[in-house]
């Protein structure tokens, strides 16, 4: 068995070993994977921290042997908070932007190592002792709005709706599974939009009864989500209304209580 680290700013991950394949999710700098096959100049790995499999280049991930994966592993991960901040190579003085929700372990006086390089960084990380809380959730689903909507993105350049939702929850502490179907297992169900509280993921569904769609809950009927870019749209019990439209865009189907 193999296994690797994204140490770009940011890697696609791919349905099929073709650089024309649909992107899947992406990597942000400081994920962990697992390598389960090799084709040609392809890696088919299998993210750490959500188990998402895909594939990705090889030379866009660096191997690390099994000693040094542990290591990293076993570390408590902190979490980048600024949108766009830079991570120093020390042995190069490269500079790696890194996007927000980005992975950095053991930094001691804003220095950490991965294999025998040094890096620097001196940017916002999540602290691994904060409680959760729901007014530091919806502050950071703030930060995403605008940012354009893209199919398997993570980052505010181009993200999804389960991309979005996971992200914004992974920076404020909580785990969540990569799609908005697998999101929607998790939680406590809500019965009624009124009893739904800010934080809540609402989920939607196709004509097909297929969970499509996903987004946060916040005050006063209104959600914020991916859909185009991420927006705050009107919510009801029958689903998300857009102004500028006038029309219901996603149909309402389950509501989950995460935190």
């Amino acid at each position: 068995m193999e296994f690797g680290i994204c140490l770009l700013s940011v890697i696609p991950v791919r349905a099929e070993p073709l650089d024309l394949s649909e992107m899947v999710t992406q990597l942000l700098f400081g994920e962990l994977v697992v390598i389960n096959e090799r084709k040609k100049n392809w890696l088919h790995i299998r993210v750490v921290y959500d188990n998402y499999e895909g594939w990705t280049d090889e030379k866009q991930i660096q191997i690390l042997d099994e000693k040094e994966f542990n290591r990293l592993n076993n570390e408590i991960p902190r979490y980048t908070l600024d949108l766009v901040e830079i991570v120093q190579d020390n042995s190069n003085n490269g500079l790696i932007p890194v996007l927000i929700g980005s992975t950095i372990r053991n930094i001691d006086n804003e220095h950490f190592c991965i294999g025998s390089t040094d890096y620097s960084y001196n940017g916002q990380l999540t602290s691994p002792e904060r409680q959760i809380k729901i007014n530091f959730l919806l502050e950071n689903a703030m930060l995403f709005l605008h940012s354009p909507y893209l199919w398997g993105g993570k980052t505010p350049f181009g993200i999804d709706c389960s991309g979005y939702t996971q992200t914004v929850y992974k920076i404020s502490g909580v785990k969540l599974l990569r799609d908005a179907s697998q999101q929607a297992t998790q939680g406590e169900t809500v019965s009624l939009l009124d009893e739904a509280g800010p934080g809540d993921l609402l989920f939607f569904d196709n004509e097909e009864g297929e969970i499509v769609h996903v987004g946060i809950l916040l005050e006063n009927q209104k959600i914020i989500h991916a859909s185009g870019k991420v927006r705050i749209d009107l919510i009801d019990h029958q689903g998300v209304y857009n102004n500028e439209l006038k029309k219901y865009t996603h149909n309402l189907r389950l509501i989950k209580k995460i935190i």
